[in-house]
C-alpha cells in the first residue's frame, strides 16, 4: 500500500491519496470524500489506461468537482423540494439542485475527510460519522466504505448505522470511459442493463412516482445498444436530462449481489461488467460536462465524455411510499454492495 499527501484543503487538513494494486489492477482513492481519483485497467493487448474522470489537484475537488469518483450521500440523488417527512415530522435541507437537492446537499459525505481505519495492498477501509443535523439529516450517521481490489475487479462494499430514524442513499459517483480518461465521448460504449422499466422524470429531474417500461423506449437496454444509437430520440425524457440521467428499476429489487449491467468499448475491447445487491441503477450520461473542467491529462471533458452506473436505492425515496424504503432506523445495519469486473476481448 502505498500513500502520499496529496494536497490541503482550504482548512489546512492534509489529504492523503492511497494506491491499491492487485494483478493487473491499480487503483488510487483519497481520504477526501472516498474519491476514486484513478483506475488503471488493461485492454485486450495488455495496455494500461485509467478509465475514470477526475483532477489533478485537490483544489479542483473542492472547488468545483461534479461529484468526480466520490461517495456520495447522506442521500444519493434527489430529494424533491429539498424537504420529506419522516414519523410525523418535516425535516428542510439544503436545496442545491434548483428547488432540490442532490447529493446530500452542497456539504455532503462527498465533501468531508474520511478516517482510514485499514490501508492494506489490496483494501482500503474509510469511515465518517456524519453528525445529528447534518444538512437537516436527523441521526448521527456512522458509516464505512471498503474499497478491495481481486485480480480483475474493484468491489466497494457499504456499511451504515444510526442512532435516530434517518433515511439513507449511498452510491460511487466514479465517471467512466473505458478507452481511457480524456479520450473523448463514450457514445460508442456498447451497453446492457438487466431492467425492464425505469423511473421517468418531470423537468427537475425528479421521478414523476410512475414504473414505466422501458420495451419500445430508448431506455431499452435489456439487448445491448451503443449509448449513441437513440441518445437523439426527440422524446421528453431525453430532453429533460440533456441525454441519459434516469434510475433504472433492476431485476431482483433488494437482494443478493448479482449482475445487472454490462458496457464495453469496441476500440480497446475494454468490457466492465456490473454487479450490486441495490435496487436501482441510475445511468448518466456525462451530460452537464460543459467543457470548463481539465483532467489530469490537460484534457477538456465535455458532454458524453463519461459514463456513470450509479448503484442505489430510488430517488426521492423518502417522498415516494410506493419506492422501496430507504429508511433506517436505530438497532438495524444498512449493508450494500457493488463489484465493478473488468476484462478484454
Amino acid at each position: 500500500m502505498a500513500r502520499e499527501t496529496f494536497g490541503r484543503l482550504k482548512d489546512g487538513r492534509i489529504v492523503t491519496r492511497y494506491t491499491l494494486a492487485r494483478g493487473s489492477l491499480r487503483l488510487q482513492v483519497l481520504d477526501y470524500g472516498g474519491i476514486v481519483s484513478r483506475l488503471d485497467v488493461p485492454d485486450r493487448s495488455g495496455r494500461l489506461a485509467n478509465v475514470v474522470l477526475g483532477f489533478a489537484e485537490l483544489g479542483d475537488y473542492e472547488a468545483r468537482s461534479p461529484h468526480f469518483g466520490a461517495i456520495t450521500g447522506r442521500y444519493a440523488n434527489r430529494i424533491a423540494g429539498a424537504r420529506f417527512d419522516l414519523d410525523g415530522q418535516t425535516y428542510r435541507l439544503p436545496a442545491n439542485d434548483g428547488p432540490n437537492t442532490l447529493h446530500g446537499g452542497p456539504d455532503g459525505i462527498d465533501k468531508q475527510l474520511w478516517r482510514v481505519e485499514a490501508a492494506e495492498e489490496a483494501r482500503l477501509l474509510l469511515h465518517h460519522r456524519s453528525p445529528d443535523g447534518a444538512a437537516g439529516f436527523p441521526g448521527n450517521l456512522d458509516v464505512t466504505v471498503t474499497y478491495s481490489l481481486t485480480e480483475d475487479a474493484l468491489r466497494i462494499d457499504y456499511a451504515a448505522w444510526t442512532d435516530r430514524p434517518t433515511v439513507l442513499n449511498l452510491t460511487n459517483h466514479s465517471y467512466f470511459n473505458l478507452a481511457g480518461e480524456g479520450a473523448g465521448d463514450v457514445l460508442g460504449h456498447v451497453v446492457g442493463i438487466a431492467a425492464d422499466a425505469f423511473t421517468p422524470t418531470d423537468r427537475g429531474q425528479v421521478p414523476t412516482g410512475a414504473i414505466a417500461p422501458v420495451a419500445g423506449t430508448p431506455f431499452d437496454f435489456r439487448t445491448p445498444t451503443a449509448l449513441g444509437a437513440r441518445i437523439r430520440e426527440g422524446v421528453p425524457q431525453l430532453a429533460f436530462a440533456k441525454g441519459y440521467d434516469h434510475n433504472f428499476v433492476l431485476r431482483g429489487g433488494v437482494s443478493p449481489l448479482r449482475p445487472v449491467a454490462t458496457a464495453q468499448e469496441p476500440g480497446s475491447g475494454r468490457l466492465m461488467e456490473v454487479s450490486t445487491t441495490q435496487p436501482g441503477l441510475q445511468l448518466y450520461t456525462g451530460n452537464n460536462l460543459d467543457g470548463t473542467l481539465t483532467g489530469p491529462t490537460g484534457r477538456l471533458y465535455r458532454s458524453g465524455d463519461a459514463v456513470c452506473f450509479e448503484t442505489q436505492g430510488f430517488p426521492d425515496a423518502p417522498n415516494r411510499p410506493e419506492f422501496p424504503s430507504t429508511v433506517l432506523r436505530p438497532g438495524a445495519c444498512f449493508e450494500s454492495t457493488t463489484v465493478y469486473r473488468f476484462s478484454a476481448g
